[in-house]
């Protein structure tokens, strides 16, 4: 039998980093997903309520044993101050999208149509083209570009996922991050002891 088969699937992962606000920390973070093999989806920093520290939300696909190894790597930066896996059920996760698209009076009715559908905003407006601006999720922003394959796209760009959990201050952002390790990777923290 190929073990390819008996492999689960690799997930959508999407992962929060709370990460001192200095030079180098991005290069430093992008690169360990680097050379551990893992394949960016989308990456984005933001700055946080604290000055010092950067917020980086990074979505890539793997199963659960990569989780934890990547969630055991980027803990061990000097640079990271937490990181956790965000439960898409208990998460808010958006994305903006920009996209400029071909129009002219022939089909500019139908378009805006697409857009008040999504509830996307008319940003830009010329007698050639047309950009939208819309946020939500990312199945929401996958769903709008559908309806544009028979249109004429010029630039589109997409900012990709940023996330926060619901409800108030959660235990992983009170705690130090060997204890939320033991948290998560109960199996691994006995390994290691």
């Amino acid at each position: 039998m190929d073990q390819q088969q008996n492999r689960p699937a690799a997930q959508r992962r999407v992962i929060s980093l709370l990460v001192d606000n200095q030079n180098g920390v991005l290069a430093r973070v992008s690169s360990l997903f680097c050379r551990r093999g893992f394949n960016i989806d989308s990456l984005t920093v933001s700055a946080t309520n604290d000055p010092t520290i950067s917020r980086i939300t990074v979505t890539f696909g793997g199963d659960e044993q990569a989780l934890n190894q990547l969630l055991l790597q980027t803990e061990r930066l000097e640079c990271t101050r937490q990181v956790f896996e965000l439960d898409q059920n208990n998460s808010l996760m958006r994305e903006l999208l920009l996209l400029k698209i071909s129009c002219d009076s022939s089909n500019r009715t139908e378009l805006r149509e697409i857009a008040s559908i999504y509830k996307a905003k008319i940003i830009d407006l010329s007698p050639d083209s047309m950009v939208l601006e819309l946020t939500g999720k990312p199945e929401k922003i996958d769903a709008f570009l559908t309806m544009f394959d028979g249109y004429e796209i010029l630039e589109l760009c997409r900012t990709g996922v940023t996330a926060l959990e619901r409800g108030g201050k959660h235990p992983h952002m009170q705690k130090p991050p060997q204890e939320i390790r033991a948290v998560q990777l109960p199996f691994q923290q006995k390994c290691v002891k």
